[in-house]
């Protein structure tokens, strides 16, 4: 990792590939691998628009990728394990290209993280804002005529075999790039984005057990995302929230000797969410000097559950400035480093701005 104190991410690689390059992608089971197979050329410069505006860690076109979002999409396993490895060497071409035309910069200065949706990034409709999962990921899938629930209520068995069918989702997900080694050595770091659950962190943490001695010393993060300001899991159906700092801590603590994540942090939550949750996450950090802090927040007006759609920015957006602000902030709070960036709806020029 850079010996950088703050370090500046892209922005959201979707919602850019469709604002900015154009390319139909939303409403579709792979999103934004689908241009892994459309238009490897086009994800390429995406990623160089990124790095033309100052960006030093490049997400992969991975979020939604995964045996059963490749297989809704009518392909293969095989096809599926192809084009996921290819997206770190998409990246890969575009950190080269970029250093190669700017030759003041090293390739070890530009970062490529393997981004990981969660299991809700990869099921119809898409459950990764409201974790609504099938059984065994959870208790019922989204119903548009019954009530909806994230909770196991008081069925401990039900939510422990949620936990286990999630871990092996995300480690079978993991091993397509670390059994090829010459895709995992370009990956720099692992990000787990989007987590919507709480069990959801425990499930990963199980997954990075499970391959510990295979993922060694790379450093890898869980961000949760808090649409309305909350987490979408509750402790009984219909009940309280789980809250931002039962999130953290089930992110930190110490248990069973599991493995902990390098970093911790929030995106794809609307920016004017973070202060509060971000007070919430250093209560639990405390000064932990050997974790450190993503921040990734939505650009324009954040995401509305109520209508599943992006709200159009406010006039007055200060959306660069007030991220800034909160880094600078978060300086002083024992970080041990700070990557920060946007999610969906901010483009190269938002990362220009910050």
């Amino acid at each position: 990792m850079s010996d950088n104190l703050i370090i500046l991410s892209d922005g959201g690689l979707g919602t850019t590939l469709e604002d900015h390059f154009h390319l139909p992608i939303s409403h579709t089971p792979l999103w934004s691998a689908r241009i892994i197979l459309d238009a490897p050329d086009t994800l390429q410069q995406a990623h160089l628009a990124f790095l033309e505006a100052g960006s030093r860690v490049l997400l992969t076109a991975t979020y939604q990728a995964a045996y059963a979002s490749f297989e809704q999409a009518g392909f293969s396993r095989e096809v599926a394990i192809e084009n996921m490895r290819n997206a770190v060497h998409i990246a890969d071409k575009a950190r080269h290209q970029f250093c190669n035309e700017h030759p003041n910069v090293s390739p070890q200065d530009i970062h490529i993280a393997l981004s990981l949706g969660p299991f809700g990034s990869v099921i119809s409709p898409m459950q990764d804002f409201g974790g609504i999962y099938p059984p065994p990921y959870g208790p019922r899938a989204y119903s548009d005529s019954e009530e909806n629930t994230t909770s196991f209520g008081d069925d401990i068995a039900g939510r422990n075999a949620s936990i286990q069918a999630l871990a092996h989702f995300h480690e079978d997900r993991l091993r397509i790039f670390t059994s090829d080694e010459g895709t995992w050595d370009k990956v720099d770091f692992i990000a787990f984005e989007t987590v919507p659950l709480l069990r959801e962190v425990d499930a990963i943490r199980q997954a990075m057990n499970n391959m510990k001695e295979i993922i060694g010393h790379k450093p890898w993060w869980i961000t949760a995302t808090f649409p309305d300001g909350k987490c979408q899991e509750t402790r009984q159906p219909g009940g309280d929230n789980f809250t931002a700092e039962e999130i953290a801590n089930a992110m930190l603590h110490n248990v069973d000797a599991m493995p902990v994540p390098s970093g911790i942090g929030i995106n794809c939550t609307a920016l004017k969410f973070l202060p509060g949750l971000l007070r919430d996450f250093e209560r639990v950090m405390d000064g932990n000097k050997a974790v450190f802090l993503v921040l990734q927040p939505n650009g324009g007006g954040g995401f509305d559950l109520s209508t599943n759609a992006f709200q159009a920015s406010e006039e007055s957006d200060r959306w660069a400035e007030d991220l800034a602000s909160m880094v600078r902030e978060a300086k002083g709070k024992g970080w041990k480093k700070i990557i920060f960036g946007g999610c969906c709806k901010t483009g190269p020029s938002d990362i220009r701005a910050l």
